[in-house]
């Protein structure tokens, strides 16, 4: 491989209609798998840099409140780079967008704000890894448009993506260029288990660097995996709308990252889904200001402009 809209709303996997049931310590942090982590307890690093977002910029409620109310669409790209440090960046994986329109996109955000591109469905879901030389090119030139402003990209699986069928993953991360980073998003239940081909993918990871997202989403708590198999962490954050456990959850988050900044911890990507996005602002504001009490690292949060506007 050559160096060289549709959009989601909400994360539906491991969703539950409500946490309601559920208790603290249902969303207590599993320990980090020492088998497949790169982090050292006992080295130094570098401060960890900490970013947080949402999975788009086209929310019309954020009018009046993250963007001005008469801000015309077209200018909401760049009101979001000022607003949040990073992006869910879903589009491209229905679409493989032209390097000018990355480019462009990519100019309208902070010099700090780093876009995390989903990778196509057509290389993910349709051809699954198999004779994908055309749409992998495009799309690295695509991602290269975004310059110093692309962070990790990242492979969803499908739900039904099993170890088993891993064999055309395996030669394609093989050939992936190892200078721009990538982690990979496992739904299905068999790769959070001690088979022989799950363990197998999982050192391959470790070796080539790549990282795991961790989806920290109630109904599937085997997906909040804690093998931090590179330095570049994602972790997609399923909300429930303010709900006060949510924010027992992000203390949590907050805490693991003060643990372990200073352990080889490069980035941490806080990707948060809200339903209709709507209150993702109010997630990413609670976040940053956790992140700052406990860990003193800063991470851009809105500033909302309706000041009669609460948290929850």
């Amino acid at each position: 491989m050559a160096v060289t809209t549709k959009f989601v709303l909400s994360m539906k996997f491991g969703k539950l209609p409500s946490i309601d049931h559920c208790s603290p310590d249902f969303f207590q942090l599993p320990a980090v798998d020492e088998r497949f982590c790169v982090l050292d307890p006992l080295g130094q690093s570098a401060p960890t840099t900490v970013r947080s977002g949402g999975t788009m910029w086209t929310i019309r409620p954020w009018r009046g409140t993250v963007y001005p109310e008469k801000a015309v669409q077209r200018t909401w790209p760049e009101w979001y780079g000022k607003q949040f440090s990073s992006l869910e960046f879903n589009a491209t994986h229905y679409r493989i967008y032209p390097p000018v329109k990355m480019a462009e996109w990519a100019e309208s955000m902070p010099e700090d704000f780093r876009f995390c591109p989903k990778f196509p469905q057509i290389i993910s879901h349709y051809r699954r890894f198999n004779r994908c030389e055309g749409p992998t090119d495009d799309f690295i030139d695509g991602i290269l448009a975004l310059g110093s402003r692309l962070g990790t990209s990242f492979i969803q699986l499908p739900p039904h993506y099993a170890p088993k069928h891993a064999a055309h993953l395996v030669e394609y991360l093989e050939k992936w260029p190892e200078e721009l980073k990538i982690a990979i998003e496992f739904r299905h239940p068999e790769w959070f288990e001690d088979t022989p081909e799950s363990l197998a993918i999982w050192q391959l990871l470790k070796d080539r660097g790549i990282g795991a997202v961790i989806s920290d989403t109630a109904g599937r708590r085997d997906a909040l995996h804690m093998r931090i198999t590179a330095p570049h962490v994602i972790v997609r954050f399923g909300g429930y709308e303010g709900h006060p456990l949510d924010e027992t959850r992000i203390l949590r988050w907050v805490q693991w990252i003060n643990q372990w900044k200073a352990s080889g911890l490069e980035s941490f990507d806080f990707l948060v889904h809200e339903p209709d996005s709507v209150l993702t602002p109010h997630t990413c504001i609670q976040f940053a200001h956790h992140l700052k009490q406990v860990s003193q690292l800063s991470c851009r949060s809105p500033q909302l402009m309706d000041s009669a506007q609460t948290l929850f």
